[in-house]
């Protein structure tokens, strides 16, 4: 299978858990910033599509999975770019603790900048790009954007917000598990279309798109506080996706593929270059050994990306393998 396995990709997620708890807060401010507009790209051109008066009133549905095709551009420019986002952290960060590469307070600090930073960001990128911006400004989409906020904030109760919002981060989650079990770009993009594709479709509440969603509605003159979109959208959709993706994705796959179950080792024969980062973004590839036909000396082109294509090696392997270690590996095998 040309993926990393479960058992592999959970000890990746426990590494990239560990090196989020050691950030610096202020880079983890800001990258966290980071990632409230890129998620809210995906977020207004769902809501720039959902804004179809005819479809809304004779084909509801296909309209709202037309809009929710659209939505996965988010967290694919968040994932690709490295950025921080509350949703997933949620995901790495206890699955670092319960391997004990990190500490609760690691947890916590995390947990409370990426929160509000995303906040920081998606406001920034609601009022200033496309508030004044005058994205939302025409009575289509004027109207939609209200009728959107109060169906996400007004119309479902306090318990069905926090339910939706543990299915929507069961599926962000999955689909951040899926893209780091993939080798390469285009396996990571489709890997995450559809878990979010799917969460967009049913509707469901991810606490950080809603910091969009919501406000902007409220720009466009929702009736709503911002009080009660706090108490009644915020806090429920919160602490729903928290639980979806800290205890259903998580501590689900920690139980099953780290407990018990020994080491795991996760080799990409990249020359030293161990990060957990590094790692999640190349393959697992068996060595292969070449035997001297006139002596019988054997080597290994271990440190060497395999291709799955057939024998030939990556020239990403190559350009990765540090030069001096290439001429130590070539002096030593001199017959080869």
């Amino acid at each position: 299978m040309d993926a990393f396995t479960p058992q592999q990709t959970i000890e990746l997620i426990s590494r990239i858990g560990a090196k989020k708890s050691k950030m610096r807060l202020d880079k983890l401010f800001w990258n966290s910033v980071m990632a409230g507009p890129l998620l809210g790209f995906g977020c207004a051109l769902t809501l720039s599509t959902n804004a179809s008066p005819w479809y809304q009133e004779n084909a509801p549905g296909l309209i709202r999975t037309i809009a929710a095709c659209f939505f996965p551009i988010g967290l694919i420019l968040v994932v690709l770019t490295g950025a921080d986002l509350y949703t997933s952290n949620v995901m790495f960060l206890p699955v670092a603790f319960l391997h004990r590469r990190c500490t609760l307070l690691d947890v916590a600090k995390s947990w409370f900048i990426s929160y509000f930073g995303n906040l920081a960001g998606m406001l920034f990128f609601m009022a200033i790009i496309n508030g004044y911006g005058g994205v939302f400004s025409s009575a289509a989409y004027k109207q939609e954007s209200i009728t959107f906020a109060v169906g996400k904030a007004v119309t479902p109760q306090w318990h069905q917000i926090f339910l939706k919002a543990i299915g929507a981060n069961w599926l962000v989650c999955l689909a951040v598990f899926m893209a780091i079990s993939s080798r390469e770009v285009i396996s990571k993009i489709v890997a995450m279309w559809w878990p979010i594709m799917t969460f967009v479709g049913l509707g469901m509440d991810h606490v950080i798109a809603n910091m969009f969603l919501v406000p902007m509605g409220i720009w466009n003159g929702a009736p709503i506080s911002v009080g009660y979109y706090i108490w009644k959208s915020m806090i429920p959709a919160c602490i729903g996706n928290t639980i979806g993706g800290a205890l259903f994705v998580g501590v689900v796959y920690w139980y099953l593929y780290l407990t018990g179950e020994g080491s795991t080792h996760v080799d990409f024969g990249i020359g030293g270059q161990d990060t957990a980062i590094d790692e999640a973004g190349g393959p697992l590839g068996a060595a292969h050994h070449a035997v001297c036909k006139h002596c019988g000396a054997s080597s290994s082109d271990e440190g060497q990306l395999p291709d799955s294509a057939g024998k030939m090696k990556s020239s990403i392997g190559r350009d990765l393998k540090p030069v001096e270690q290439k001429h130590t590996h070539d002096a030593s095998n001199p017959h080869v």
